[in-house]
């Protein structure tokens, strides 16, 4: 991750210019069929943003854990519980990018369907989920 940081630091305009071009360019191609691609394109760089941090020192929901305790030290058993939640996002990111890669061969109803309303919901209930679960850890282990 801090690779990357340095990369888009020394070459970000050049990235973002020639990413620019791309998204012109699949558009010129393709018409209007090219923002079919986007929930794709979101769910995958996602999905490469949490796994990526799991090779960091510290994964991507250990920092927003940290920074939501005011920029204190994780407990242990929270470095772990942001651990593997990590891991069971990039399954669930995985997961999302795949449906929406099979909906880019399905009818554009079901494309808007599923990346318009179904994915959303799906979302709101991972993160209710997660929510009341994180309560009951944060509880059961006096956190």
């Amino acid at each position: 991750m801090k690779k990357l940081s340095i990369f888009l630091q020394k070459f970000g305009f050049v990235f973002s210019t020639l990413f620019t071009f791309f998204i012109i360019a699949i558009f010129y191609f393709t018409g209007l069929r090219g923002l079919k691609l986007y929930p794709v394109v979101v769910n995958f760089c996602f999905f490469l943003v949490f796994f990526s941090s799991l090779f960091d020192k510290e994964t991507i929901i250990q920092k927003f854990a940290r920074i939501s305790e005011g920029g204190a030290e994780l407990h242990p058993k929270i470095k772990v519980y942001t651990k593997n939640l990590t891991y069971i996002w990039c399954i669930y990111l995985l997961l999302q990018f795949f449906a929406s890669l099979a909906t880019l061969f399905m009818s554009d109803k079901v494309w808007m369907l599923f990346n318009g309303c179904i994915s959303y919901v799906l979302l709101g209930i991972f993160f209710a989920i997660e929510y009341i679960f994180r309560i009951s850890f944060k509880k059961k282990h006096n956190l």
